[in-house]
């Protein structure tokens, strides 16, 4: 299909999703809720489906990030860096789940090309075995490096050391093993503490990176920061808060194109009951 159609089947998808009850819906109106307690409810409902407009995009463009050729992504994806990116020294790059932050699939792809290093980034196994196997498959097509978030922190530090480009995207709740509680959106929020680690464990440089929808929609841009001053500090909760602060500076700037979605806030301090 045409970029174009493929963009329009994809907005239909999530005006559809938008108006049908169920449990993500209720997350998303949560989410929303709690991090812009000024809004009224009919503000928090047009959020809402401009959210789910660009999710349901986010997932037939999938068709193309996925199975798509080098030619196809770089049409639908730039690269902006204020770093070189061929320079192989060691660097993380930190990633937040914005609908398009599947783009970063966009450095594998132009690896050869660049003379860019490999790709490797941590992904959350999927309950599904086949769907598991399929989508590390297809991340891994231009030569990525997919790893297993559970028990392979040792393979990360290596790719870190060789200079492989590291992509971390630290803002979902992945449990409370390795995790504080930290402020984002003045909310304590679970939140993992390996990108503090990882890069005082290496000497890695740390830079932002955030795969966002171009000004006129017919694209995304994929912009890579300057290494973040003096990171990571003496204290990997001072360092995380700083990440969150930074994630939410970006989220208000563009907040339908979060990842509401996901139960943000499910794990709690003690004695606080969940949202949701």
């Amino acid at each position: 299909m045409p970029y174009n159609a493929i963009v329009a089947f994809g907005h239909s998808l999530g005006f559809i999703a938008a108006r049908v009850p169920g449990e993500r819906n209720r997350v998303v109106k949560t989410n929303l809720r709690l991090c812009f307690p000024e809004f009224d409810s009919a503000e928090i409902d047009r959020l809402s489906r401009q959210h789910w407009r660009l999710l349901g995009r986010s997932i037939a463009e999938k068709s193309l990030i996925w199975l798509g050729s080098i030619k196809q992504l770089s049409k639908m994806i730039e690269v902006k860096s204020a770093v070189d990116l061929s320079s192989k020294k060691p660097r993380i790059l930190v990633n937040m789940h914005f609908t398009g932050i599947e783009g970063s699939i966009i450095l594998s792809a132009l690896a050869k090309e660049k003379n860019w290093p490999r790709t490797s980034g941590f992904f959350q196994r999927m309950k599904n075995p086949f769907f598991n196997q399929k989508i590390i498959d297809w991340r891994n097509r231009f030569g990525g490096n997919s790893i297993d978030r559970q028990g392979n922190s040792i393979e990360i530090i290596r790719e870190i050391r060789r200079g492989s480009f590291i992509i971390i995207a630290p803002d979902i709740d992945l449990g409370l093993k390795n995790s504080v509680f930290v402020p984002f959106f003045g909310i304590q929020t679970n939140t993992i503490t390996a990108v503090s680690r990882l890069a005082r464990i290496t000497g890695a440089e740390v830079c932002l990176m955030t795969t966002t929808l171009k000004k006129d929609q017919s694209g995304y841009l994929c912009e890579i920061s300057e290494p973040l001053e003096n990171f990571p500090g003496s204290d990997s909760t001072a360092d995380t808060a700083r990440l969150n602060q930074y994630f939410e500076k970006e989220i208000r700037l563009r907040p339908a194109e979060y990842y509401w979605v996901h139960k943000r806030f499910k794990n709690r301090p003690e004695g606080e009951a969940s949202p949701y």
